[in-house]
């Protein structure tokens, strides 16, 4: 059910990139707007569905497993006051300091691009304390296993967007429309946020506003909030560094990077994010002995990884191999050309090496906050963001002159950056839970099989683009892609992995 409501949310995404491609292609107001979202995003990300999602779902889920159910509802309560306060006092600071955010995030803005982005950062800042309370929603509903509602609210956001943009895009320049989208998201928030709360409300009414930071879980989630919180904002770094090395490179970087991310995120959040949000409040209700809890975990760990794998390896193969169709039938059209396509395709190539490690790190992480422990991949962040850092300027910056390239392909060079120091991170997650609740097996020869079959597909992928005689680049996208999605599903069948039967099956009984 997450998958499915991921899966809605990511299209709604898609098609709003895609009108967005049409009318700003690889712009300076692109740049401007996608510099501009990653500094409300980042209060975004630090308070909202990750953090809460690790701090308060462990605690409240295991409140309602020891059927302790008015206490669950008062911790909810008081982290929604508690949210509420930090976040006003956030935006306004963030309103009256954007100049110095501006300076910060994207020094190699200047003039009329530099205003433009100042003025949509005011802007969208409220709209980004908004989500941090639909994050808030979505704790609960996963809680309570209402899992639907909360992952498919961001269509309703990514509509407005699509709205707003088919409303004026065309109509005015490009900067006043980055404006009204910019408003357009706010609003989106606001309806986002909304949604919910009538599934809400069915668990938490009468809802008071009550901080009670004296009752202990609410300490609990606090000590647990203050780790992760640190965690987020270690990952959210590696994000600004991107960015800002980015905003260094010639025009359409900044784009470039978010084009491709937008399509890389896609399945990170529909495989990975989706498993590791079902398995974490089940994770967290496990009862019992502390080997019997073990046991719990190392038993979904294993067929949560096979799930993953089985998604993420094929997404990584048609990212290496058939990203130009992909970026084609996503984005091609309007100010978006065929060397946008390619741009953006090297880009999205440089992600592809690190898919299946973010993936996979993102469930273990979760079995980590299952069991309390939000300082260990607080650690392990850390050294991944150290590590991206470092590599990601390397890359950018002195790395593509020295191989004759243009400066532009820098951008590339921050994604495979970001790969390397992922599967770093996966094996230092991966060793530590070992040593806490015993080695998670999984079959090497099955992931082996996963990419034999996901090349073959890719071969066949590429034969018949070559012969492909349609010249529209979403005719061409099914024509390539729909069988590519096929022969993978055949293959794996035919060699006994599939996953697709126990799926169905699941979603029958559902």
């Amino acid at each position: 059910m997450v998958a499915a409501g991921i899966l809605l949310s990511r299209i709604a995404g898609l098609i709003r990139d895609r009108v967005f491609a049409h009318f700003f292609g690889n712009s300076d107001a692109a740049d401007a707007f996608r510099a501009a979202f990653r500094i409300p995003n980042f209060l975004q990300n630090l308070f909202g569905e990750g953090v809460l999602s690790a701090s308060f779902i462990p605690v409240y889920a295991r409140l309602r497993a020891e059927q302790q159910d008015d206490e669950a509802g008062k911790l909810a309560e008081a982290i929604f006051a508690l949210l509420f306060v930090a976040t006003t006092v956030l935006v306004a600071l963030g309103v009256f300091a954007t100049p110095w955010l501006i300076d910060a995030i994207a020094p190699g803005f200047h003039g009329d691009k530099r205003e433009l982005t100042v003025r949509l950062v005011r802007i969208l800042f409220p709209g980004a304390g908004l989500l941090v309370f639909s994050a808030w929603c979505l704790g609960i509903l996963n809680s309570h296993h209402r899992f639907f509602l909360s992952y498919t609210a961001p269509v309703i956001w990514n509509i407005t967007l699509i709205a707003a943009l088919t409303w004026r895009g065309g109509h005015v320049s490009p900067s006043r429309l980055a404006e009204i989208l910019s408003w357009a998201s706010v609003v989106g928030s606001a309806l986002q946020f909304a949604v919910q709360l009538p599934t809400v409300f069915r668990f938490l009414w009468p809802l008071r506003l009550r901080l009670g930071v004296q009752r202990e879980h609410v300490r609990t989630v606090l000590r647990n909030f203050g780790p992760v919180f640190v965690s987020r904002g270690v990952v959210q770094i590696s994000a600004y560094v991107d960015s800002l090395l980015a905003s260094f490179l010639p025009t359409g970087a900044v784009a470039a990077l978010s084009y491709a991310q937008t399509i890389y995120t896609l399945p990170v959040s529909l495989f990975g994010m989706s498993v590791s949000a079902a398995e974490l409040p089940a994770m967290s209700s496990a009862l019992g002995t502390e080997e019997q809890i073990s046991q719990t975990l190392r038993e979904r760990l294993a067929r949560g990884l096979e799930q993953i794998a089985y998604f993420v390896v094929p997404s990584a193969a048609a990212f290496l191999f058939l990203g130009h169709v992909v970026v084609a039938t996503l984005y091609r059209s309007g100010l978006f050309g065929s060397r946008d396509v390619t741009y953006v395709w090297g880009v999205l190539a440089g992600s592809s090496v690190g898919l299946l490690a973010s993936t996979f790190g993102r469930l273990y992480a979760s079995a980590f906050y299952a069991l309390r422990d939000t300082r260990t991949p607080l650690k392990f962040a850390a050294v991944r963001v150290a590590l991206t850092v470092v590599l990601g300027y390397l890359f950018a910056l002195p790395l593509p002159p020295l191989l004759g390239l243009e400066r532009k392909w820098g951008v590339a060079g921050l994604t495979l950056s970001a790969g390397i120091a992922g599967w770093i991170e996966f094996g230092l997650l991966r060793r530590a839970l070992s040593r806490r609740i015993g080695a998670v097996s999984y079959s090497i020869a099955r992931i082996a099989k996963l990419w034999i079959a996901a090349l073959a597909a890719a071969a066949a992928g590429l034969a018949l683009w070559r012969v492909s005689p349609a010249t529209h680049p979403v005719i061409t996208g099914v024509m390539v892609l729909v069988p590519y999605c096929l022969v993978y599903l055949l293959l794996t069948q035919w060699m006994g992995i599939s996953t697709i039967g126990s799926a169905w099956r699941a979603l029958r009984r559902r």
